[in-house]
């Protein structure tokens, strides 16, 4: 019989690539007996591994939170045993062992052969691949490659998760048959800078080639590309994303910003032209493609006219999806070393506020244009009355929702569906089922 100390509550924070570690840490354990559960704020576990983020002020606040409550929780008698992994414990270990001593232990990015070994057992290589995840059975995201070899002066990540590194494409296709026999319909792809697959391994860019694999992958229904980066993108994924009709035709492509001003000074590299060509000629090879795309305000150098010319550059590409960022002077790297952080909090979110405004606007006129249309729409889970899904221009959880009505259907989680959308709102849909799909 299972104890209480045999339970392990995993709770993560931050992004979906610290997801996958945490379901791979998971996979690991519960292979060895141990029963793991997942961000359970009442478990009666007596062990808690907490994955942290460090990449802005936020994030890092929310962490130190997250430990400090559960250090509580410990002092209490309501757990024995508090540790940390992830980003802020790579960046931050020494001052975190100084300030919180009562953790148990503190791990970094990339350790989970070390964290299993912490609980007396073996790491199984032969696991690698075979991932038990947290997400609902239809979807899972999928790490393509770990850490950045880009020097953008505002991020931290590659102080946090090394150099560039590439899964290999026989590894990821394996994962991703074996993500489909446990009942996966669509995966999503994720690393640091997806535009850079491959070099590593084999001299050349091949996220293309990657594509074209993991398509013939029976039974895949979606594969959606997150976070490709705009400097050397490989133009050949345009043709594949054409081409294979389970590759969404979707990109996550963070900009930062359009003015030759701030990519100099953000480090970016590429230029405002340039940039203006790729969204070009993205729309142009794969037409009805959904773009998403980050920028950030507030970034040292921004004058009024850069940020001026950046919300034209909004209200002329007219993104599908965005988001904004805010400027956070992150110890160590460049903007931190050698730029001055001199404009206000309250400046920086009000041009935040400002770009987002505008994407409202921009969301409600493209959701409009859907009304009256018939959508493929993925089912992601009931809510009372209704399904919320997601048209294959939405990603999980940052994108819009498709709010629909059963309409006499027997339907199912992880089903597919075709939906009559019969009213829009600034970010979601909603409609009425018309036919499995």
């Amino acid at each position: 019989m299972k104890t209480k100390k045999d339970k392990i509550n995993i709770v993560t924070l931050g992004c979906s690539k610290n997801l996958v570690d945490s379901e791979d840490l998971r996979t690991q354990l519960a292979r060895s007996g141990f029963n793991i559960v997942h961000d359970q704020d009442h478990s009666d576990a007596r062990t808690v591994i907490i994955n942290t983020c460090g990449f802005i002020k936020d994030a890092k606040e929310e962490s130190v939170n997250t430990i400090l409550r559960a250090v509580h929780a410990k002092e209490k008698g309501v757990l024995d045993h508090v540790y940390v992994m992830g980003c802020l414990s790579q960046r931050y270990k020494k001052d975190l062992e100084a300030e919180i001593p009562d953790v148990d232990k503190y791990f970094g990015a990339n350790n989970i052969p070390d964290i299993v070994k912490e609980f007396k057992v073996d790491y199984k290589k032969e696991l690698v691949g075979e991932r038990m995840t947290f997400t609902p059975k239809h979807y899972a995201y999928m790490k393509v490659s770990e850490g950045c070899d880009r020097t953008c002066a505002f991020c931290a990540i590659p102080l946090m998760r090394g150099r560039h590194v590439s899964k290999p494409m026989d590894e990821l296709e394996q994962e991703a048959r074996n993500l489909v026999a446990a009942g996966v319909k669509e995966i999503m792809l994720i690393a640091q800078d997806m535009s850079f697959y491959g070099f590593d391994l084999y001299g050349e860019l091949k996220l293309a080639e990657l594509l074209e694999r993991l398509s013939q992958v029976e039974g895949l229904r979606w594969i959606r590309l997150h976070y490709v980066y705009p400097t050397k993108f490989p133009h050949e994924v345009l043709r594949v994303m054409r081409e294979r009709p389970n590759i969404c035709k979707y990109v996550d492509m963070p900009l930062q910003h359009i003015t030759d001003n701030m990519l100099k000074i953000m480090r970016r590299g590429g230029s405002q032209q340039k940039t203006l060509d790729l969204v070009r000629k993205f729309r142009q090879e794969v037409p009805g493609i959904a773009m998403r795309t980050t920028l950030l305000v507030g970034h040292p150098g921004e004058t009024l006219e850069d940020f001026e010319a950046l919300k034209q550059f909004v209200r002329e590409s007219r993104f599908d999806r965005l988001g904004v960022f805010t400027f956070s002077n992150e110890e160590d790297t460049h903007a931190y070393r050698k730029l001055t952080d001199d404009i206000p909090e309250k400046e920086k979110q009000r041009r935040a506020d400002e770009i987002m405004a505008i994407q409202q606007e921009i969301s409600l006129e493209l959701n409009q244009a859907k009304v009256g249309k018939t959508l493929r729409v993925l089912l992601d889970r009931r809510e009372g009355d209704q399904w919320v899904g997601r048209t294959e221009a939405d990603s999980v959880e940052v994108d819009n929702e498709v709010l629909l009505e059963a309409n006499g259907h027997e339907l199912a989680e992880g089903m597919f569906v075709d939906a009559l959308i019969t009213q829009a709102e600034d970010y979601d849909l909603l409609g009425q089922v018309v036919a499995l799909a």
